[in-house]
């Protein structure tokens, strides 16, 4: 048979079926937020890295201080225990949140992210306050290696709190617009997870930086 009888015989095709040999008209469904979660542990695991080389750069500068002042004369372990105090209990009470969350308790749970709130600006008005006397004592980022090191790292963490903050305020108004809606329960679960990474976080840091410095 020749090729100009297999185009004669044949029929031709609809611009439907032209379209379905290059995209899938009858789509399966996907797992919700499946590709979310997966997505944010990834992202968690960027962050650590980030983490890594800040506390990488702490061990080798940490103590480098050119002759100025180290971490016994500049840290107040008292304040700095307040302040991890703060942001441990936020842990506790964003677990209240989710436990709120499950029982589909939209009130509730509002309420106890305003409270986790409520400490997590507590840990950022310290640490704010604790940046402002080092900076009136003349203990600036460009003073040593040391501070260098000390305000990149409780700096950067101090940042990640902050954002922290922004999107827990915002969930709480998306919850008050649409309720524990999947997607909202969604990225409440992905919150936890940055939230609770930041204490781990900030408890490497308090041991690292502020109990080990103080014994040097």
């Amino acid at each position: 048979m020749s090729a100009t009888t297999l185009d004669a015989t044949t029929p031709k095709a609809s611009p439907e079926q032209i379209t379905a040999a290059f995209y899938d008209l009858n789509e399966h469904d996907h797992p919700e937020g499946g590709s979310t979660m997966l997505g944010f542990w990834i992202y968690l695991m960027s962050d650590c890295l980030i983490f890594a080389m800040l506390f990488a750069a702490y061990g080798v500068l940490g103590g480098n201080y050119a002759a100025g002042p180290g971490p016994k004369d500049l840290f107040e372990l008292p304040l700095v225990a307040v302040n991890t105090a703060m942001l441990l209990f936020s842990s506790i009470t964003y677990g209240f949140a989710m436990l709120a969350m499950a029982k589909n308790r939209r009130g509730a749970t509002q309420a106890w992210l305003l409270v986790t709130a409520l400490f997590g600006m507590a840990f950022i008005g310290i640490e704010l306050h604790e940046f402002a006397g080092l900076i009136h004592e003349g203990a600036t980022p460009m003073r040593s290696g040391f501070l260098t090191a000390f305000f990149s790292l409780v700096g950067t963490h101090g940042l990640h709190v902050t954002f922290g903050l922004i999107w827990l305020f915002t969930l709480v108004v998306q919850i008050g617009a649409k309720g524990l809606i999947p997607a909202n329960q969604r990225r409440l679960m992905c919150l936890s997870l940055f939230w609770h990474f930041l204490d781990v976080i900030w408890i490497g840091v308090f041991t690292f930086v502020y109990l080990m410095g103080m014994l040097r």
